[in-house]
């Protein structure tokens, strides 16, 4: 695997690395959806490679704004203004895993803080993508709180957001 990559062997789960900022009494809540796709793990790739795109398929993501030239690879930083319901937040991120066809992590230095990553699985024909996040919410949003109201809600986001992005590939 190259450098970079935050995938174990054999695993395509993200590590379980708490966010710098942690401290010992603050939980990590993981999230974690799937979708299965029709399509090979090049042709999803393809498309979800275009960071600059996700706003096309993510409903909670509302604009995204490079940080520099760089549109790809291990080291692309955003902005990305993400709204649910009432709450608007920026959520600055950079990409810290970037394996072609396999995965796409990020780390999340926003409000609220924390790891990502997109893996394609092959799957016969088609690919299994998983999405996961691990992310840490501040006292203001609730902390472990609100990361338990949060979670359901983001997962029925995210799963309508891989509907979303399997519309995209046909």
């Amino acid at each position: 695997m190259p450098p970079g990559a935050r995938c174990r062997s054999g695993d395509d789960s993200l590590e379980r690395v708490a966010p710098a900022r942690a401290r010992r009494n603050d939980t990590v809540t993981s999230i974690r959806v799937e979708r299965a796709l029709t399509q090979s793990p090049h042709v999803v790739w393809e498309e979800l490679r275009h960071i600059e795109r996700h706003v096309r398929w993510m409903h909670d993501a509302v604009s995204i704004a490079f940080d520099s030239d760089q549109r790809e690879g291990v080291g692309t930083s955003f902005r990305c203004i993400t709204k649910v319901g009432p709450i608007t937040l920026l959520d600055a991120m950079t990409i810290t895993t970037w394996v072609e066809k396999a995965a796409m992590g990020v780390e999340h230095h926003g409000v609220v803080a924390g790891r990502g990553v997109f893996t394609l699985s092959p799957r016969g024909t088609g690919t299994l993508l998983t999405w996961r996040e691990d992310l840490l919410f501040p006292w203001w949003l609730g902390g472990p709180l609100g990361a338990l109201v949060a979670s359901p809600i983001l997962r029925a986001i995210w799963r309508k957001n891989l509907d979303a992005f399997a519309a995209t590939l046909t």
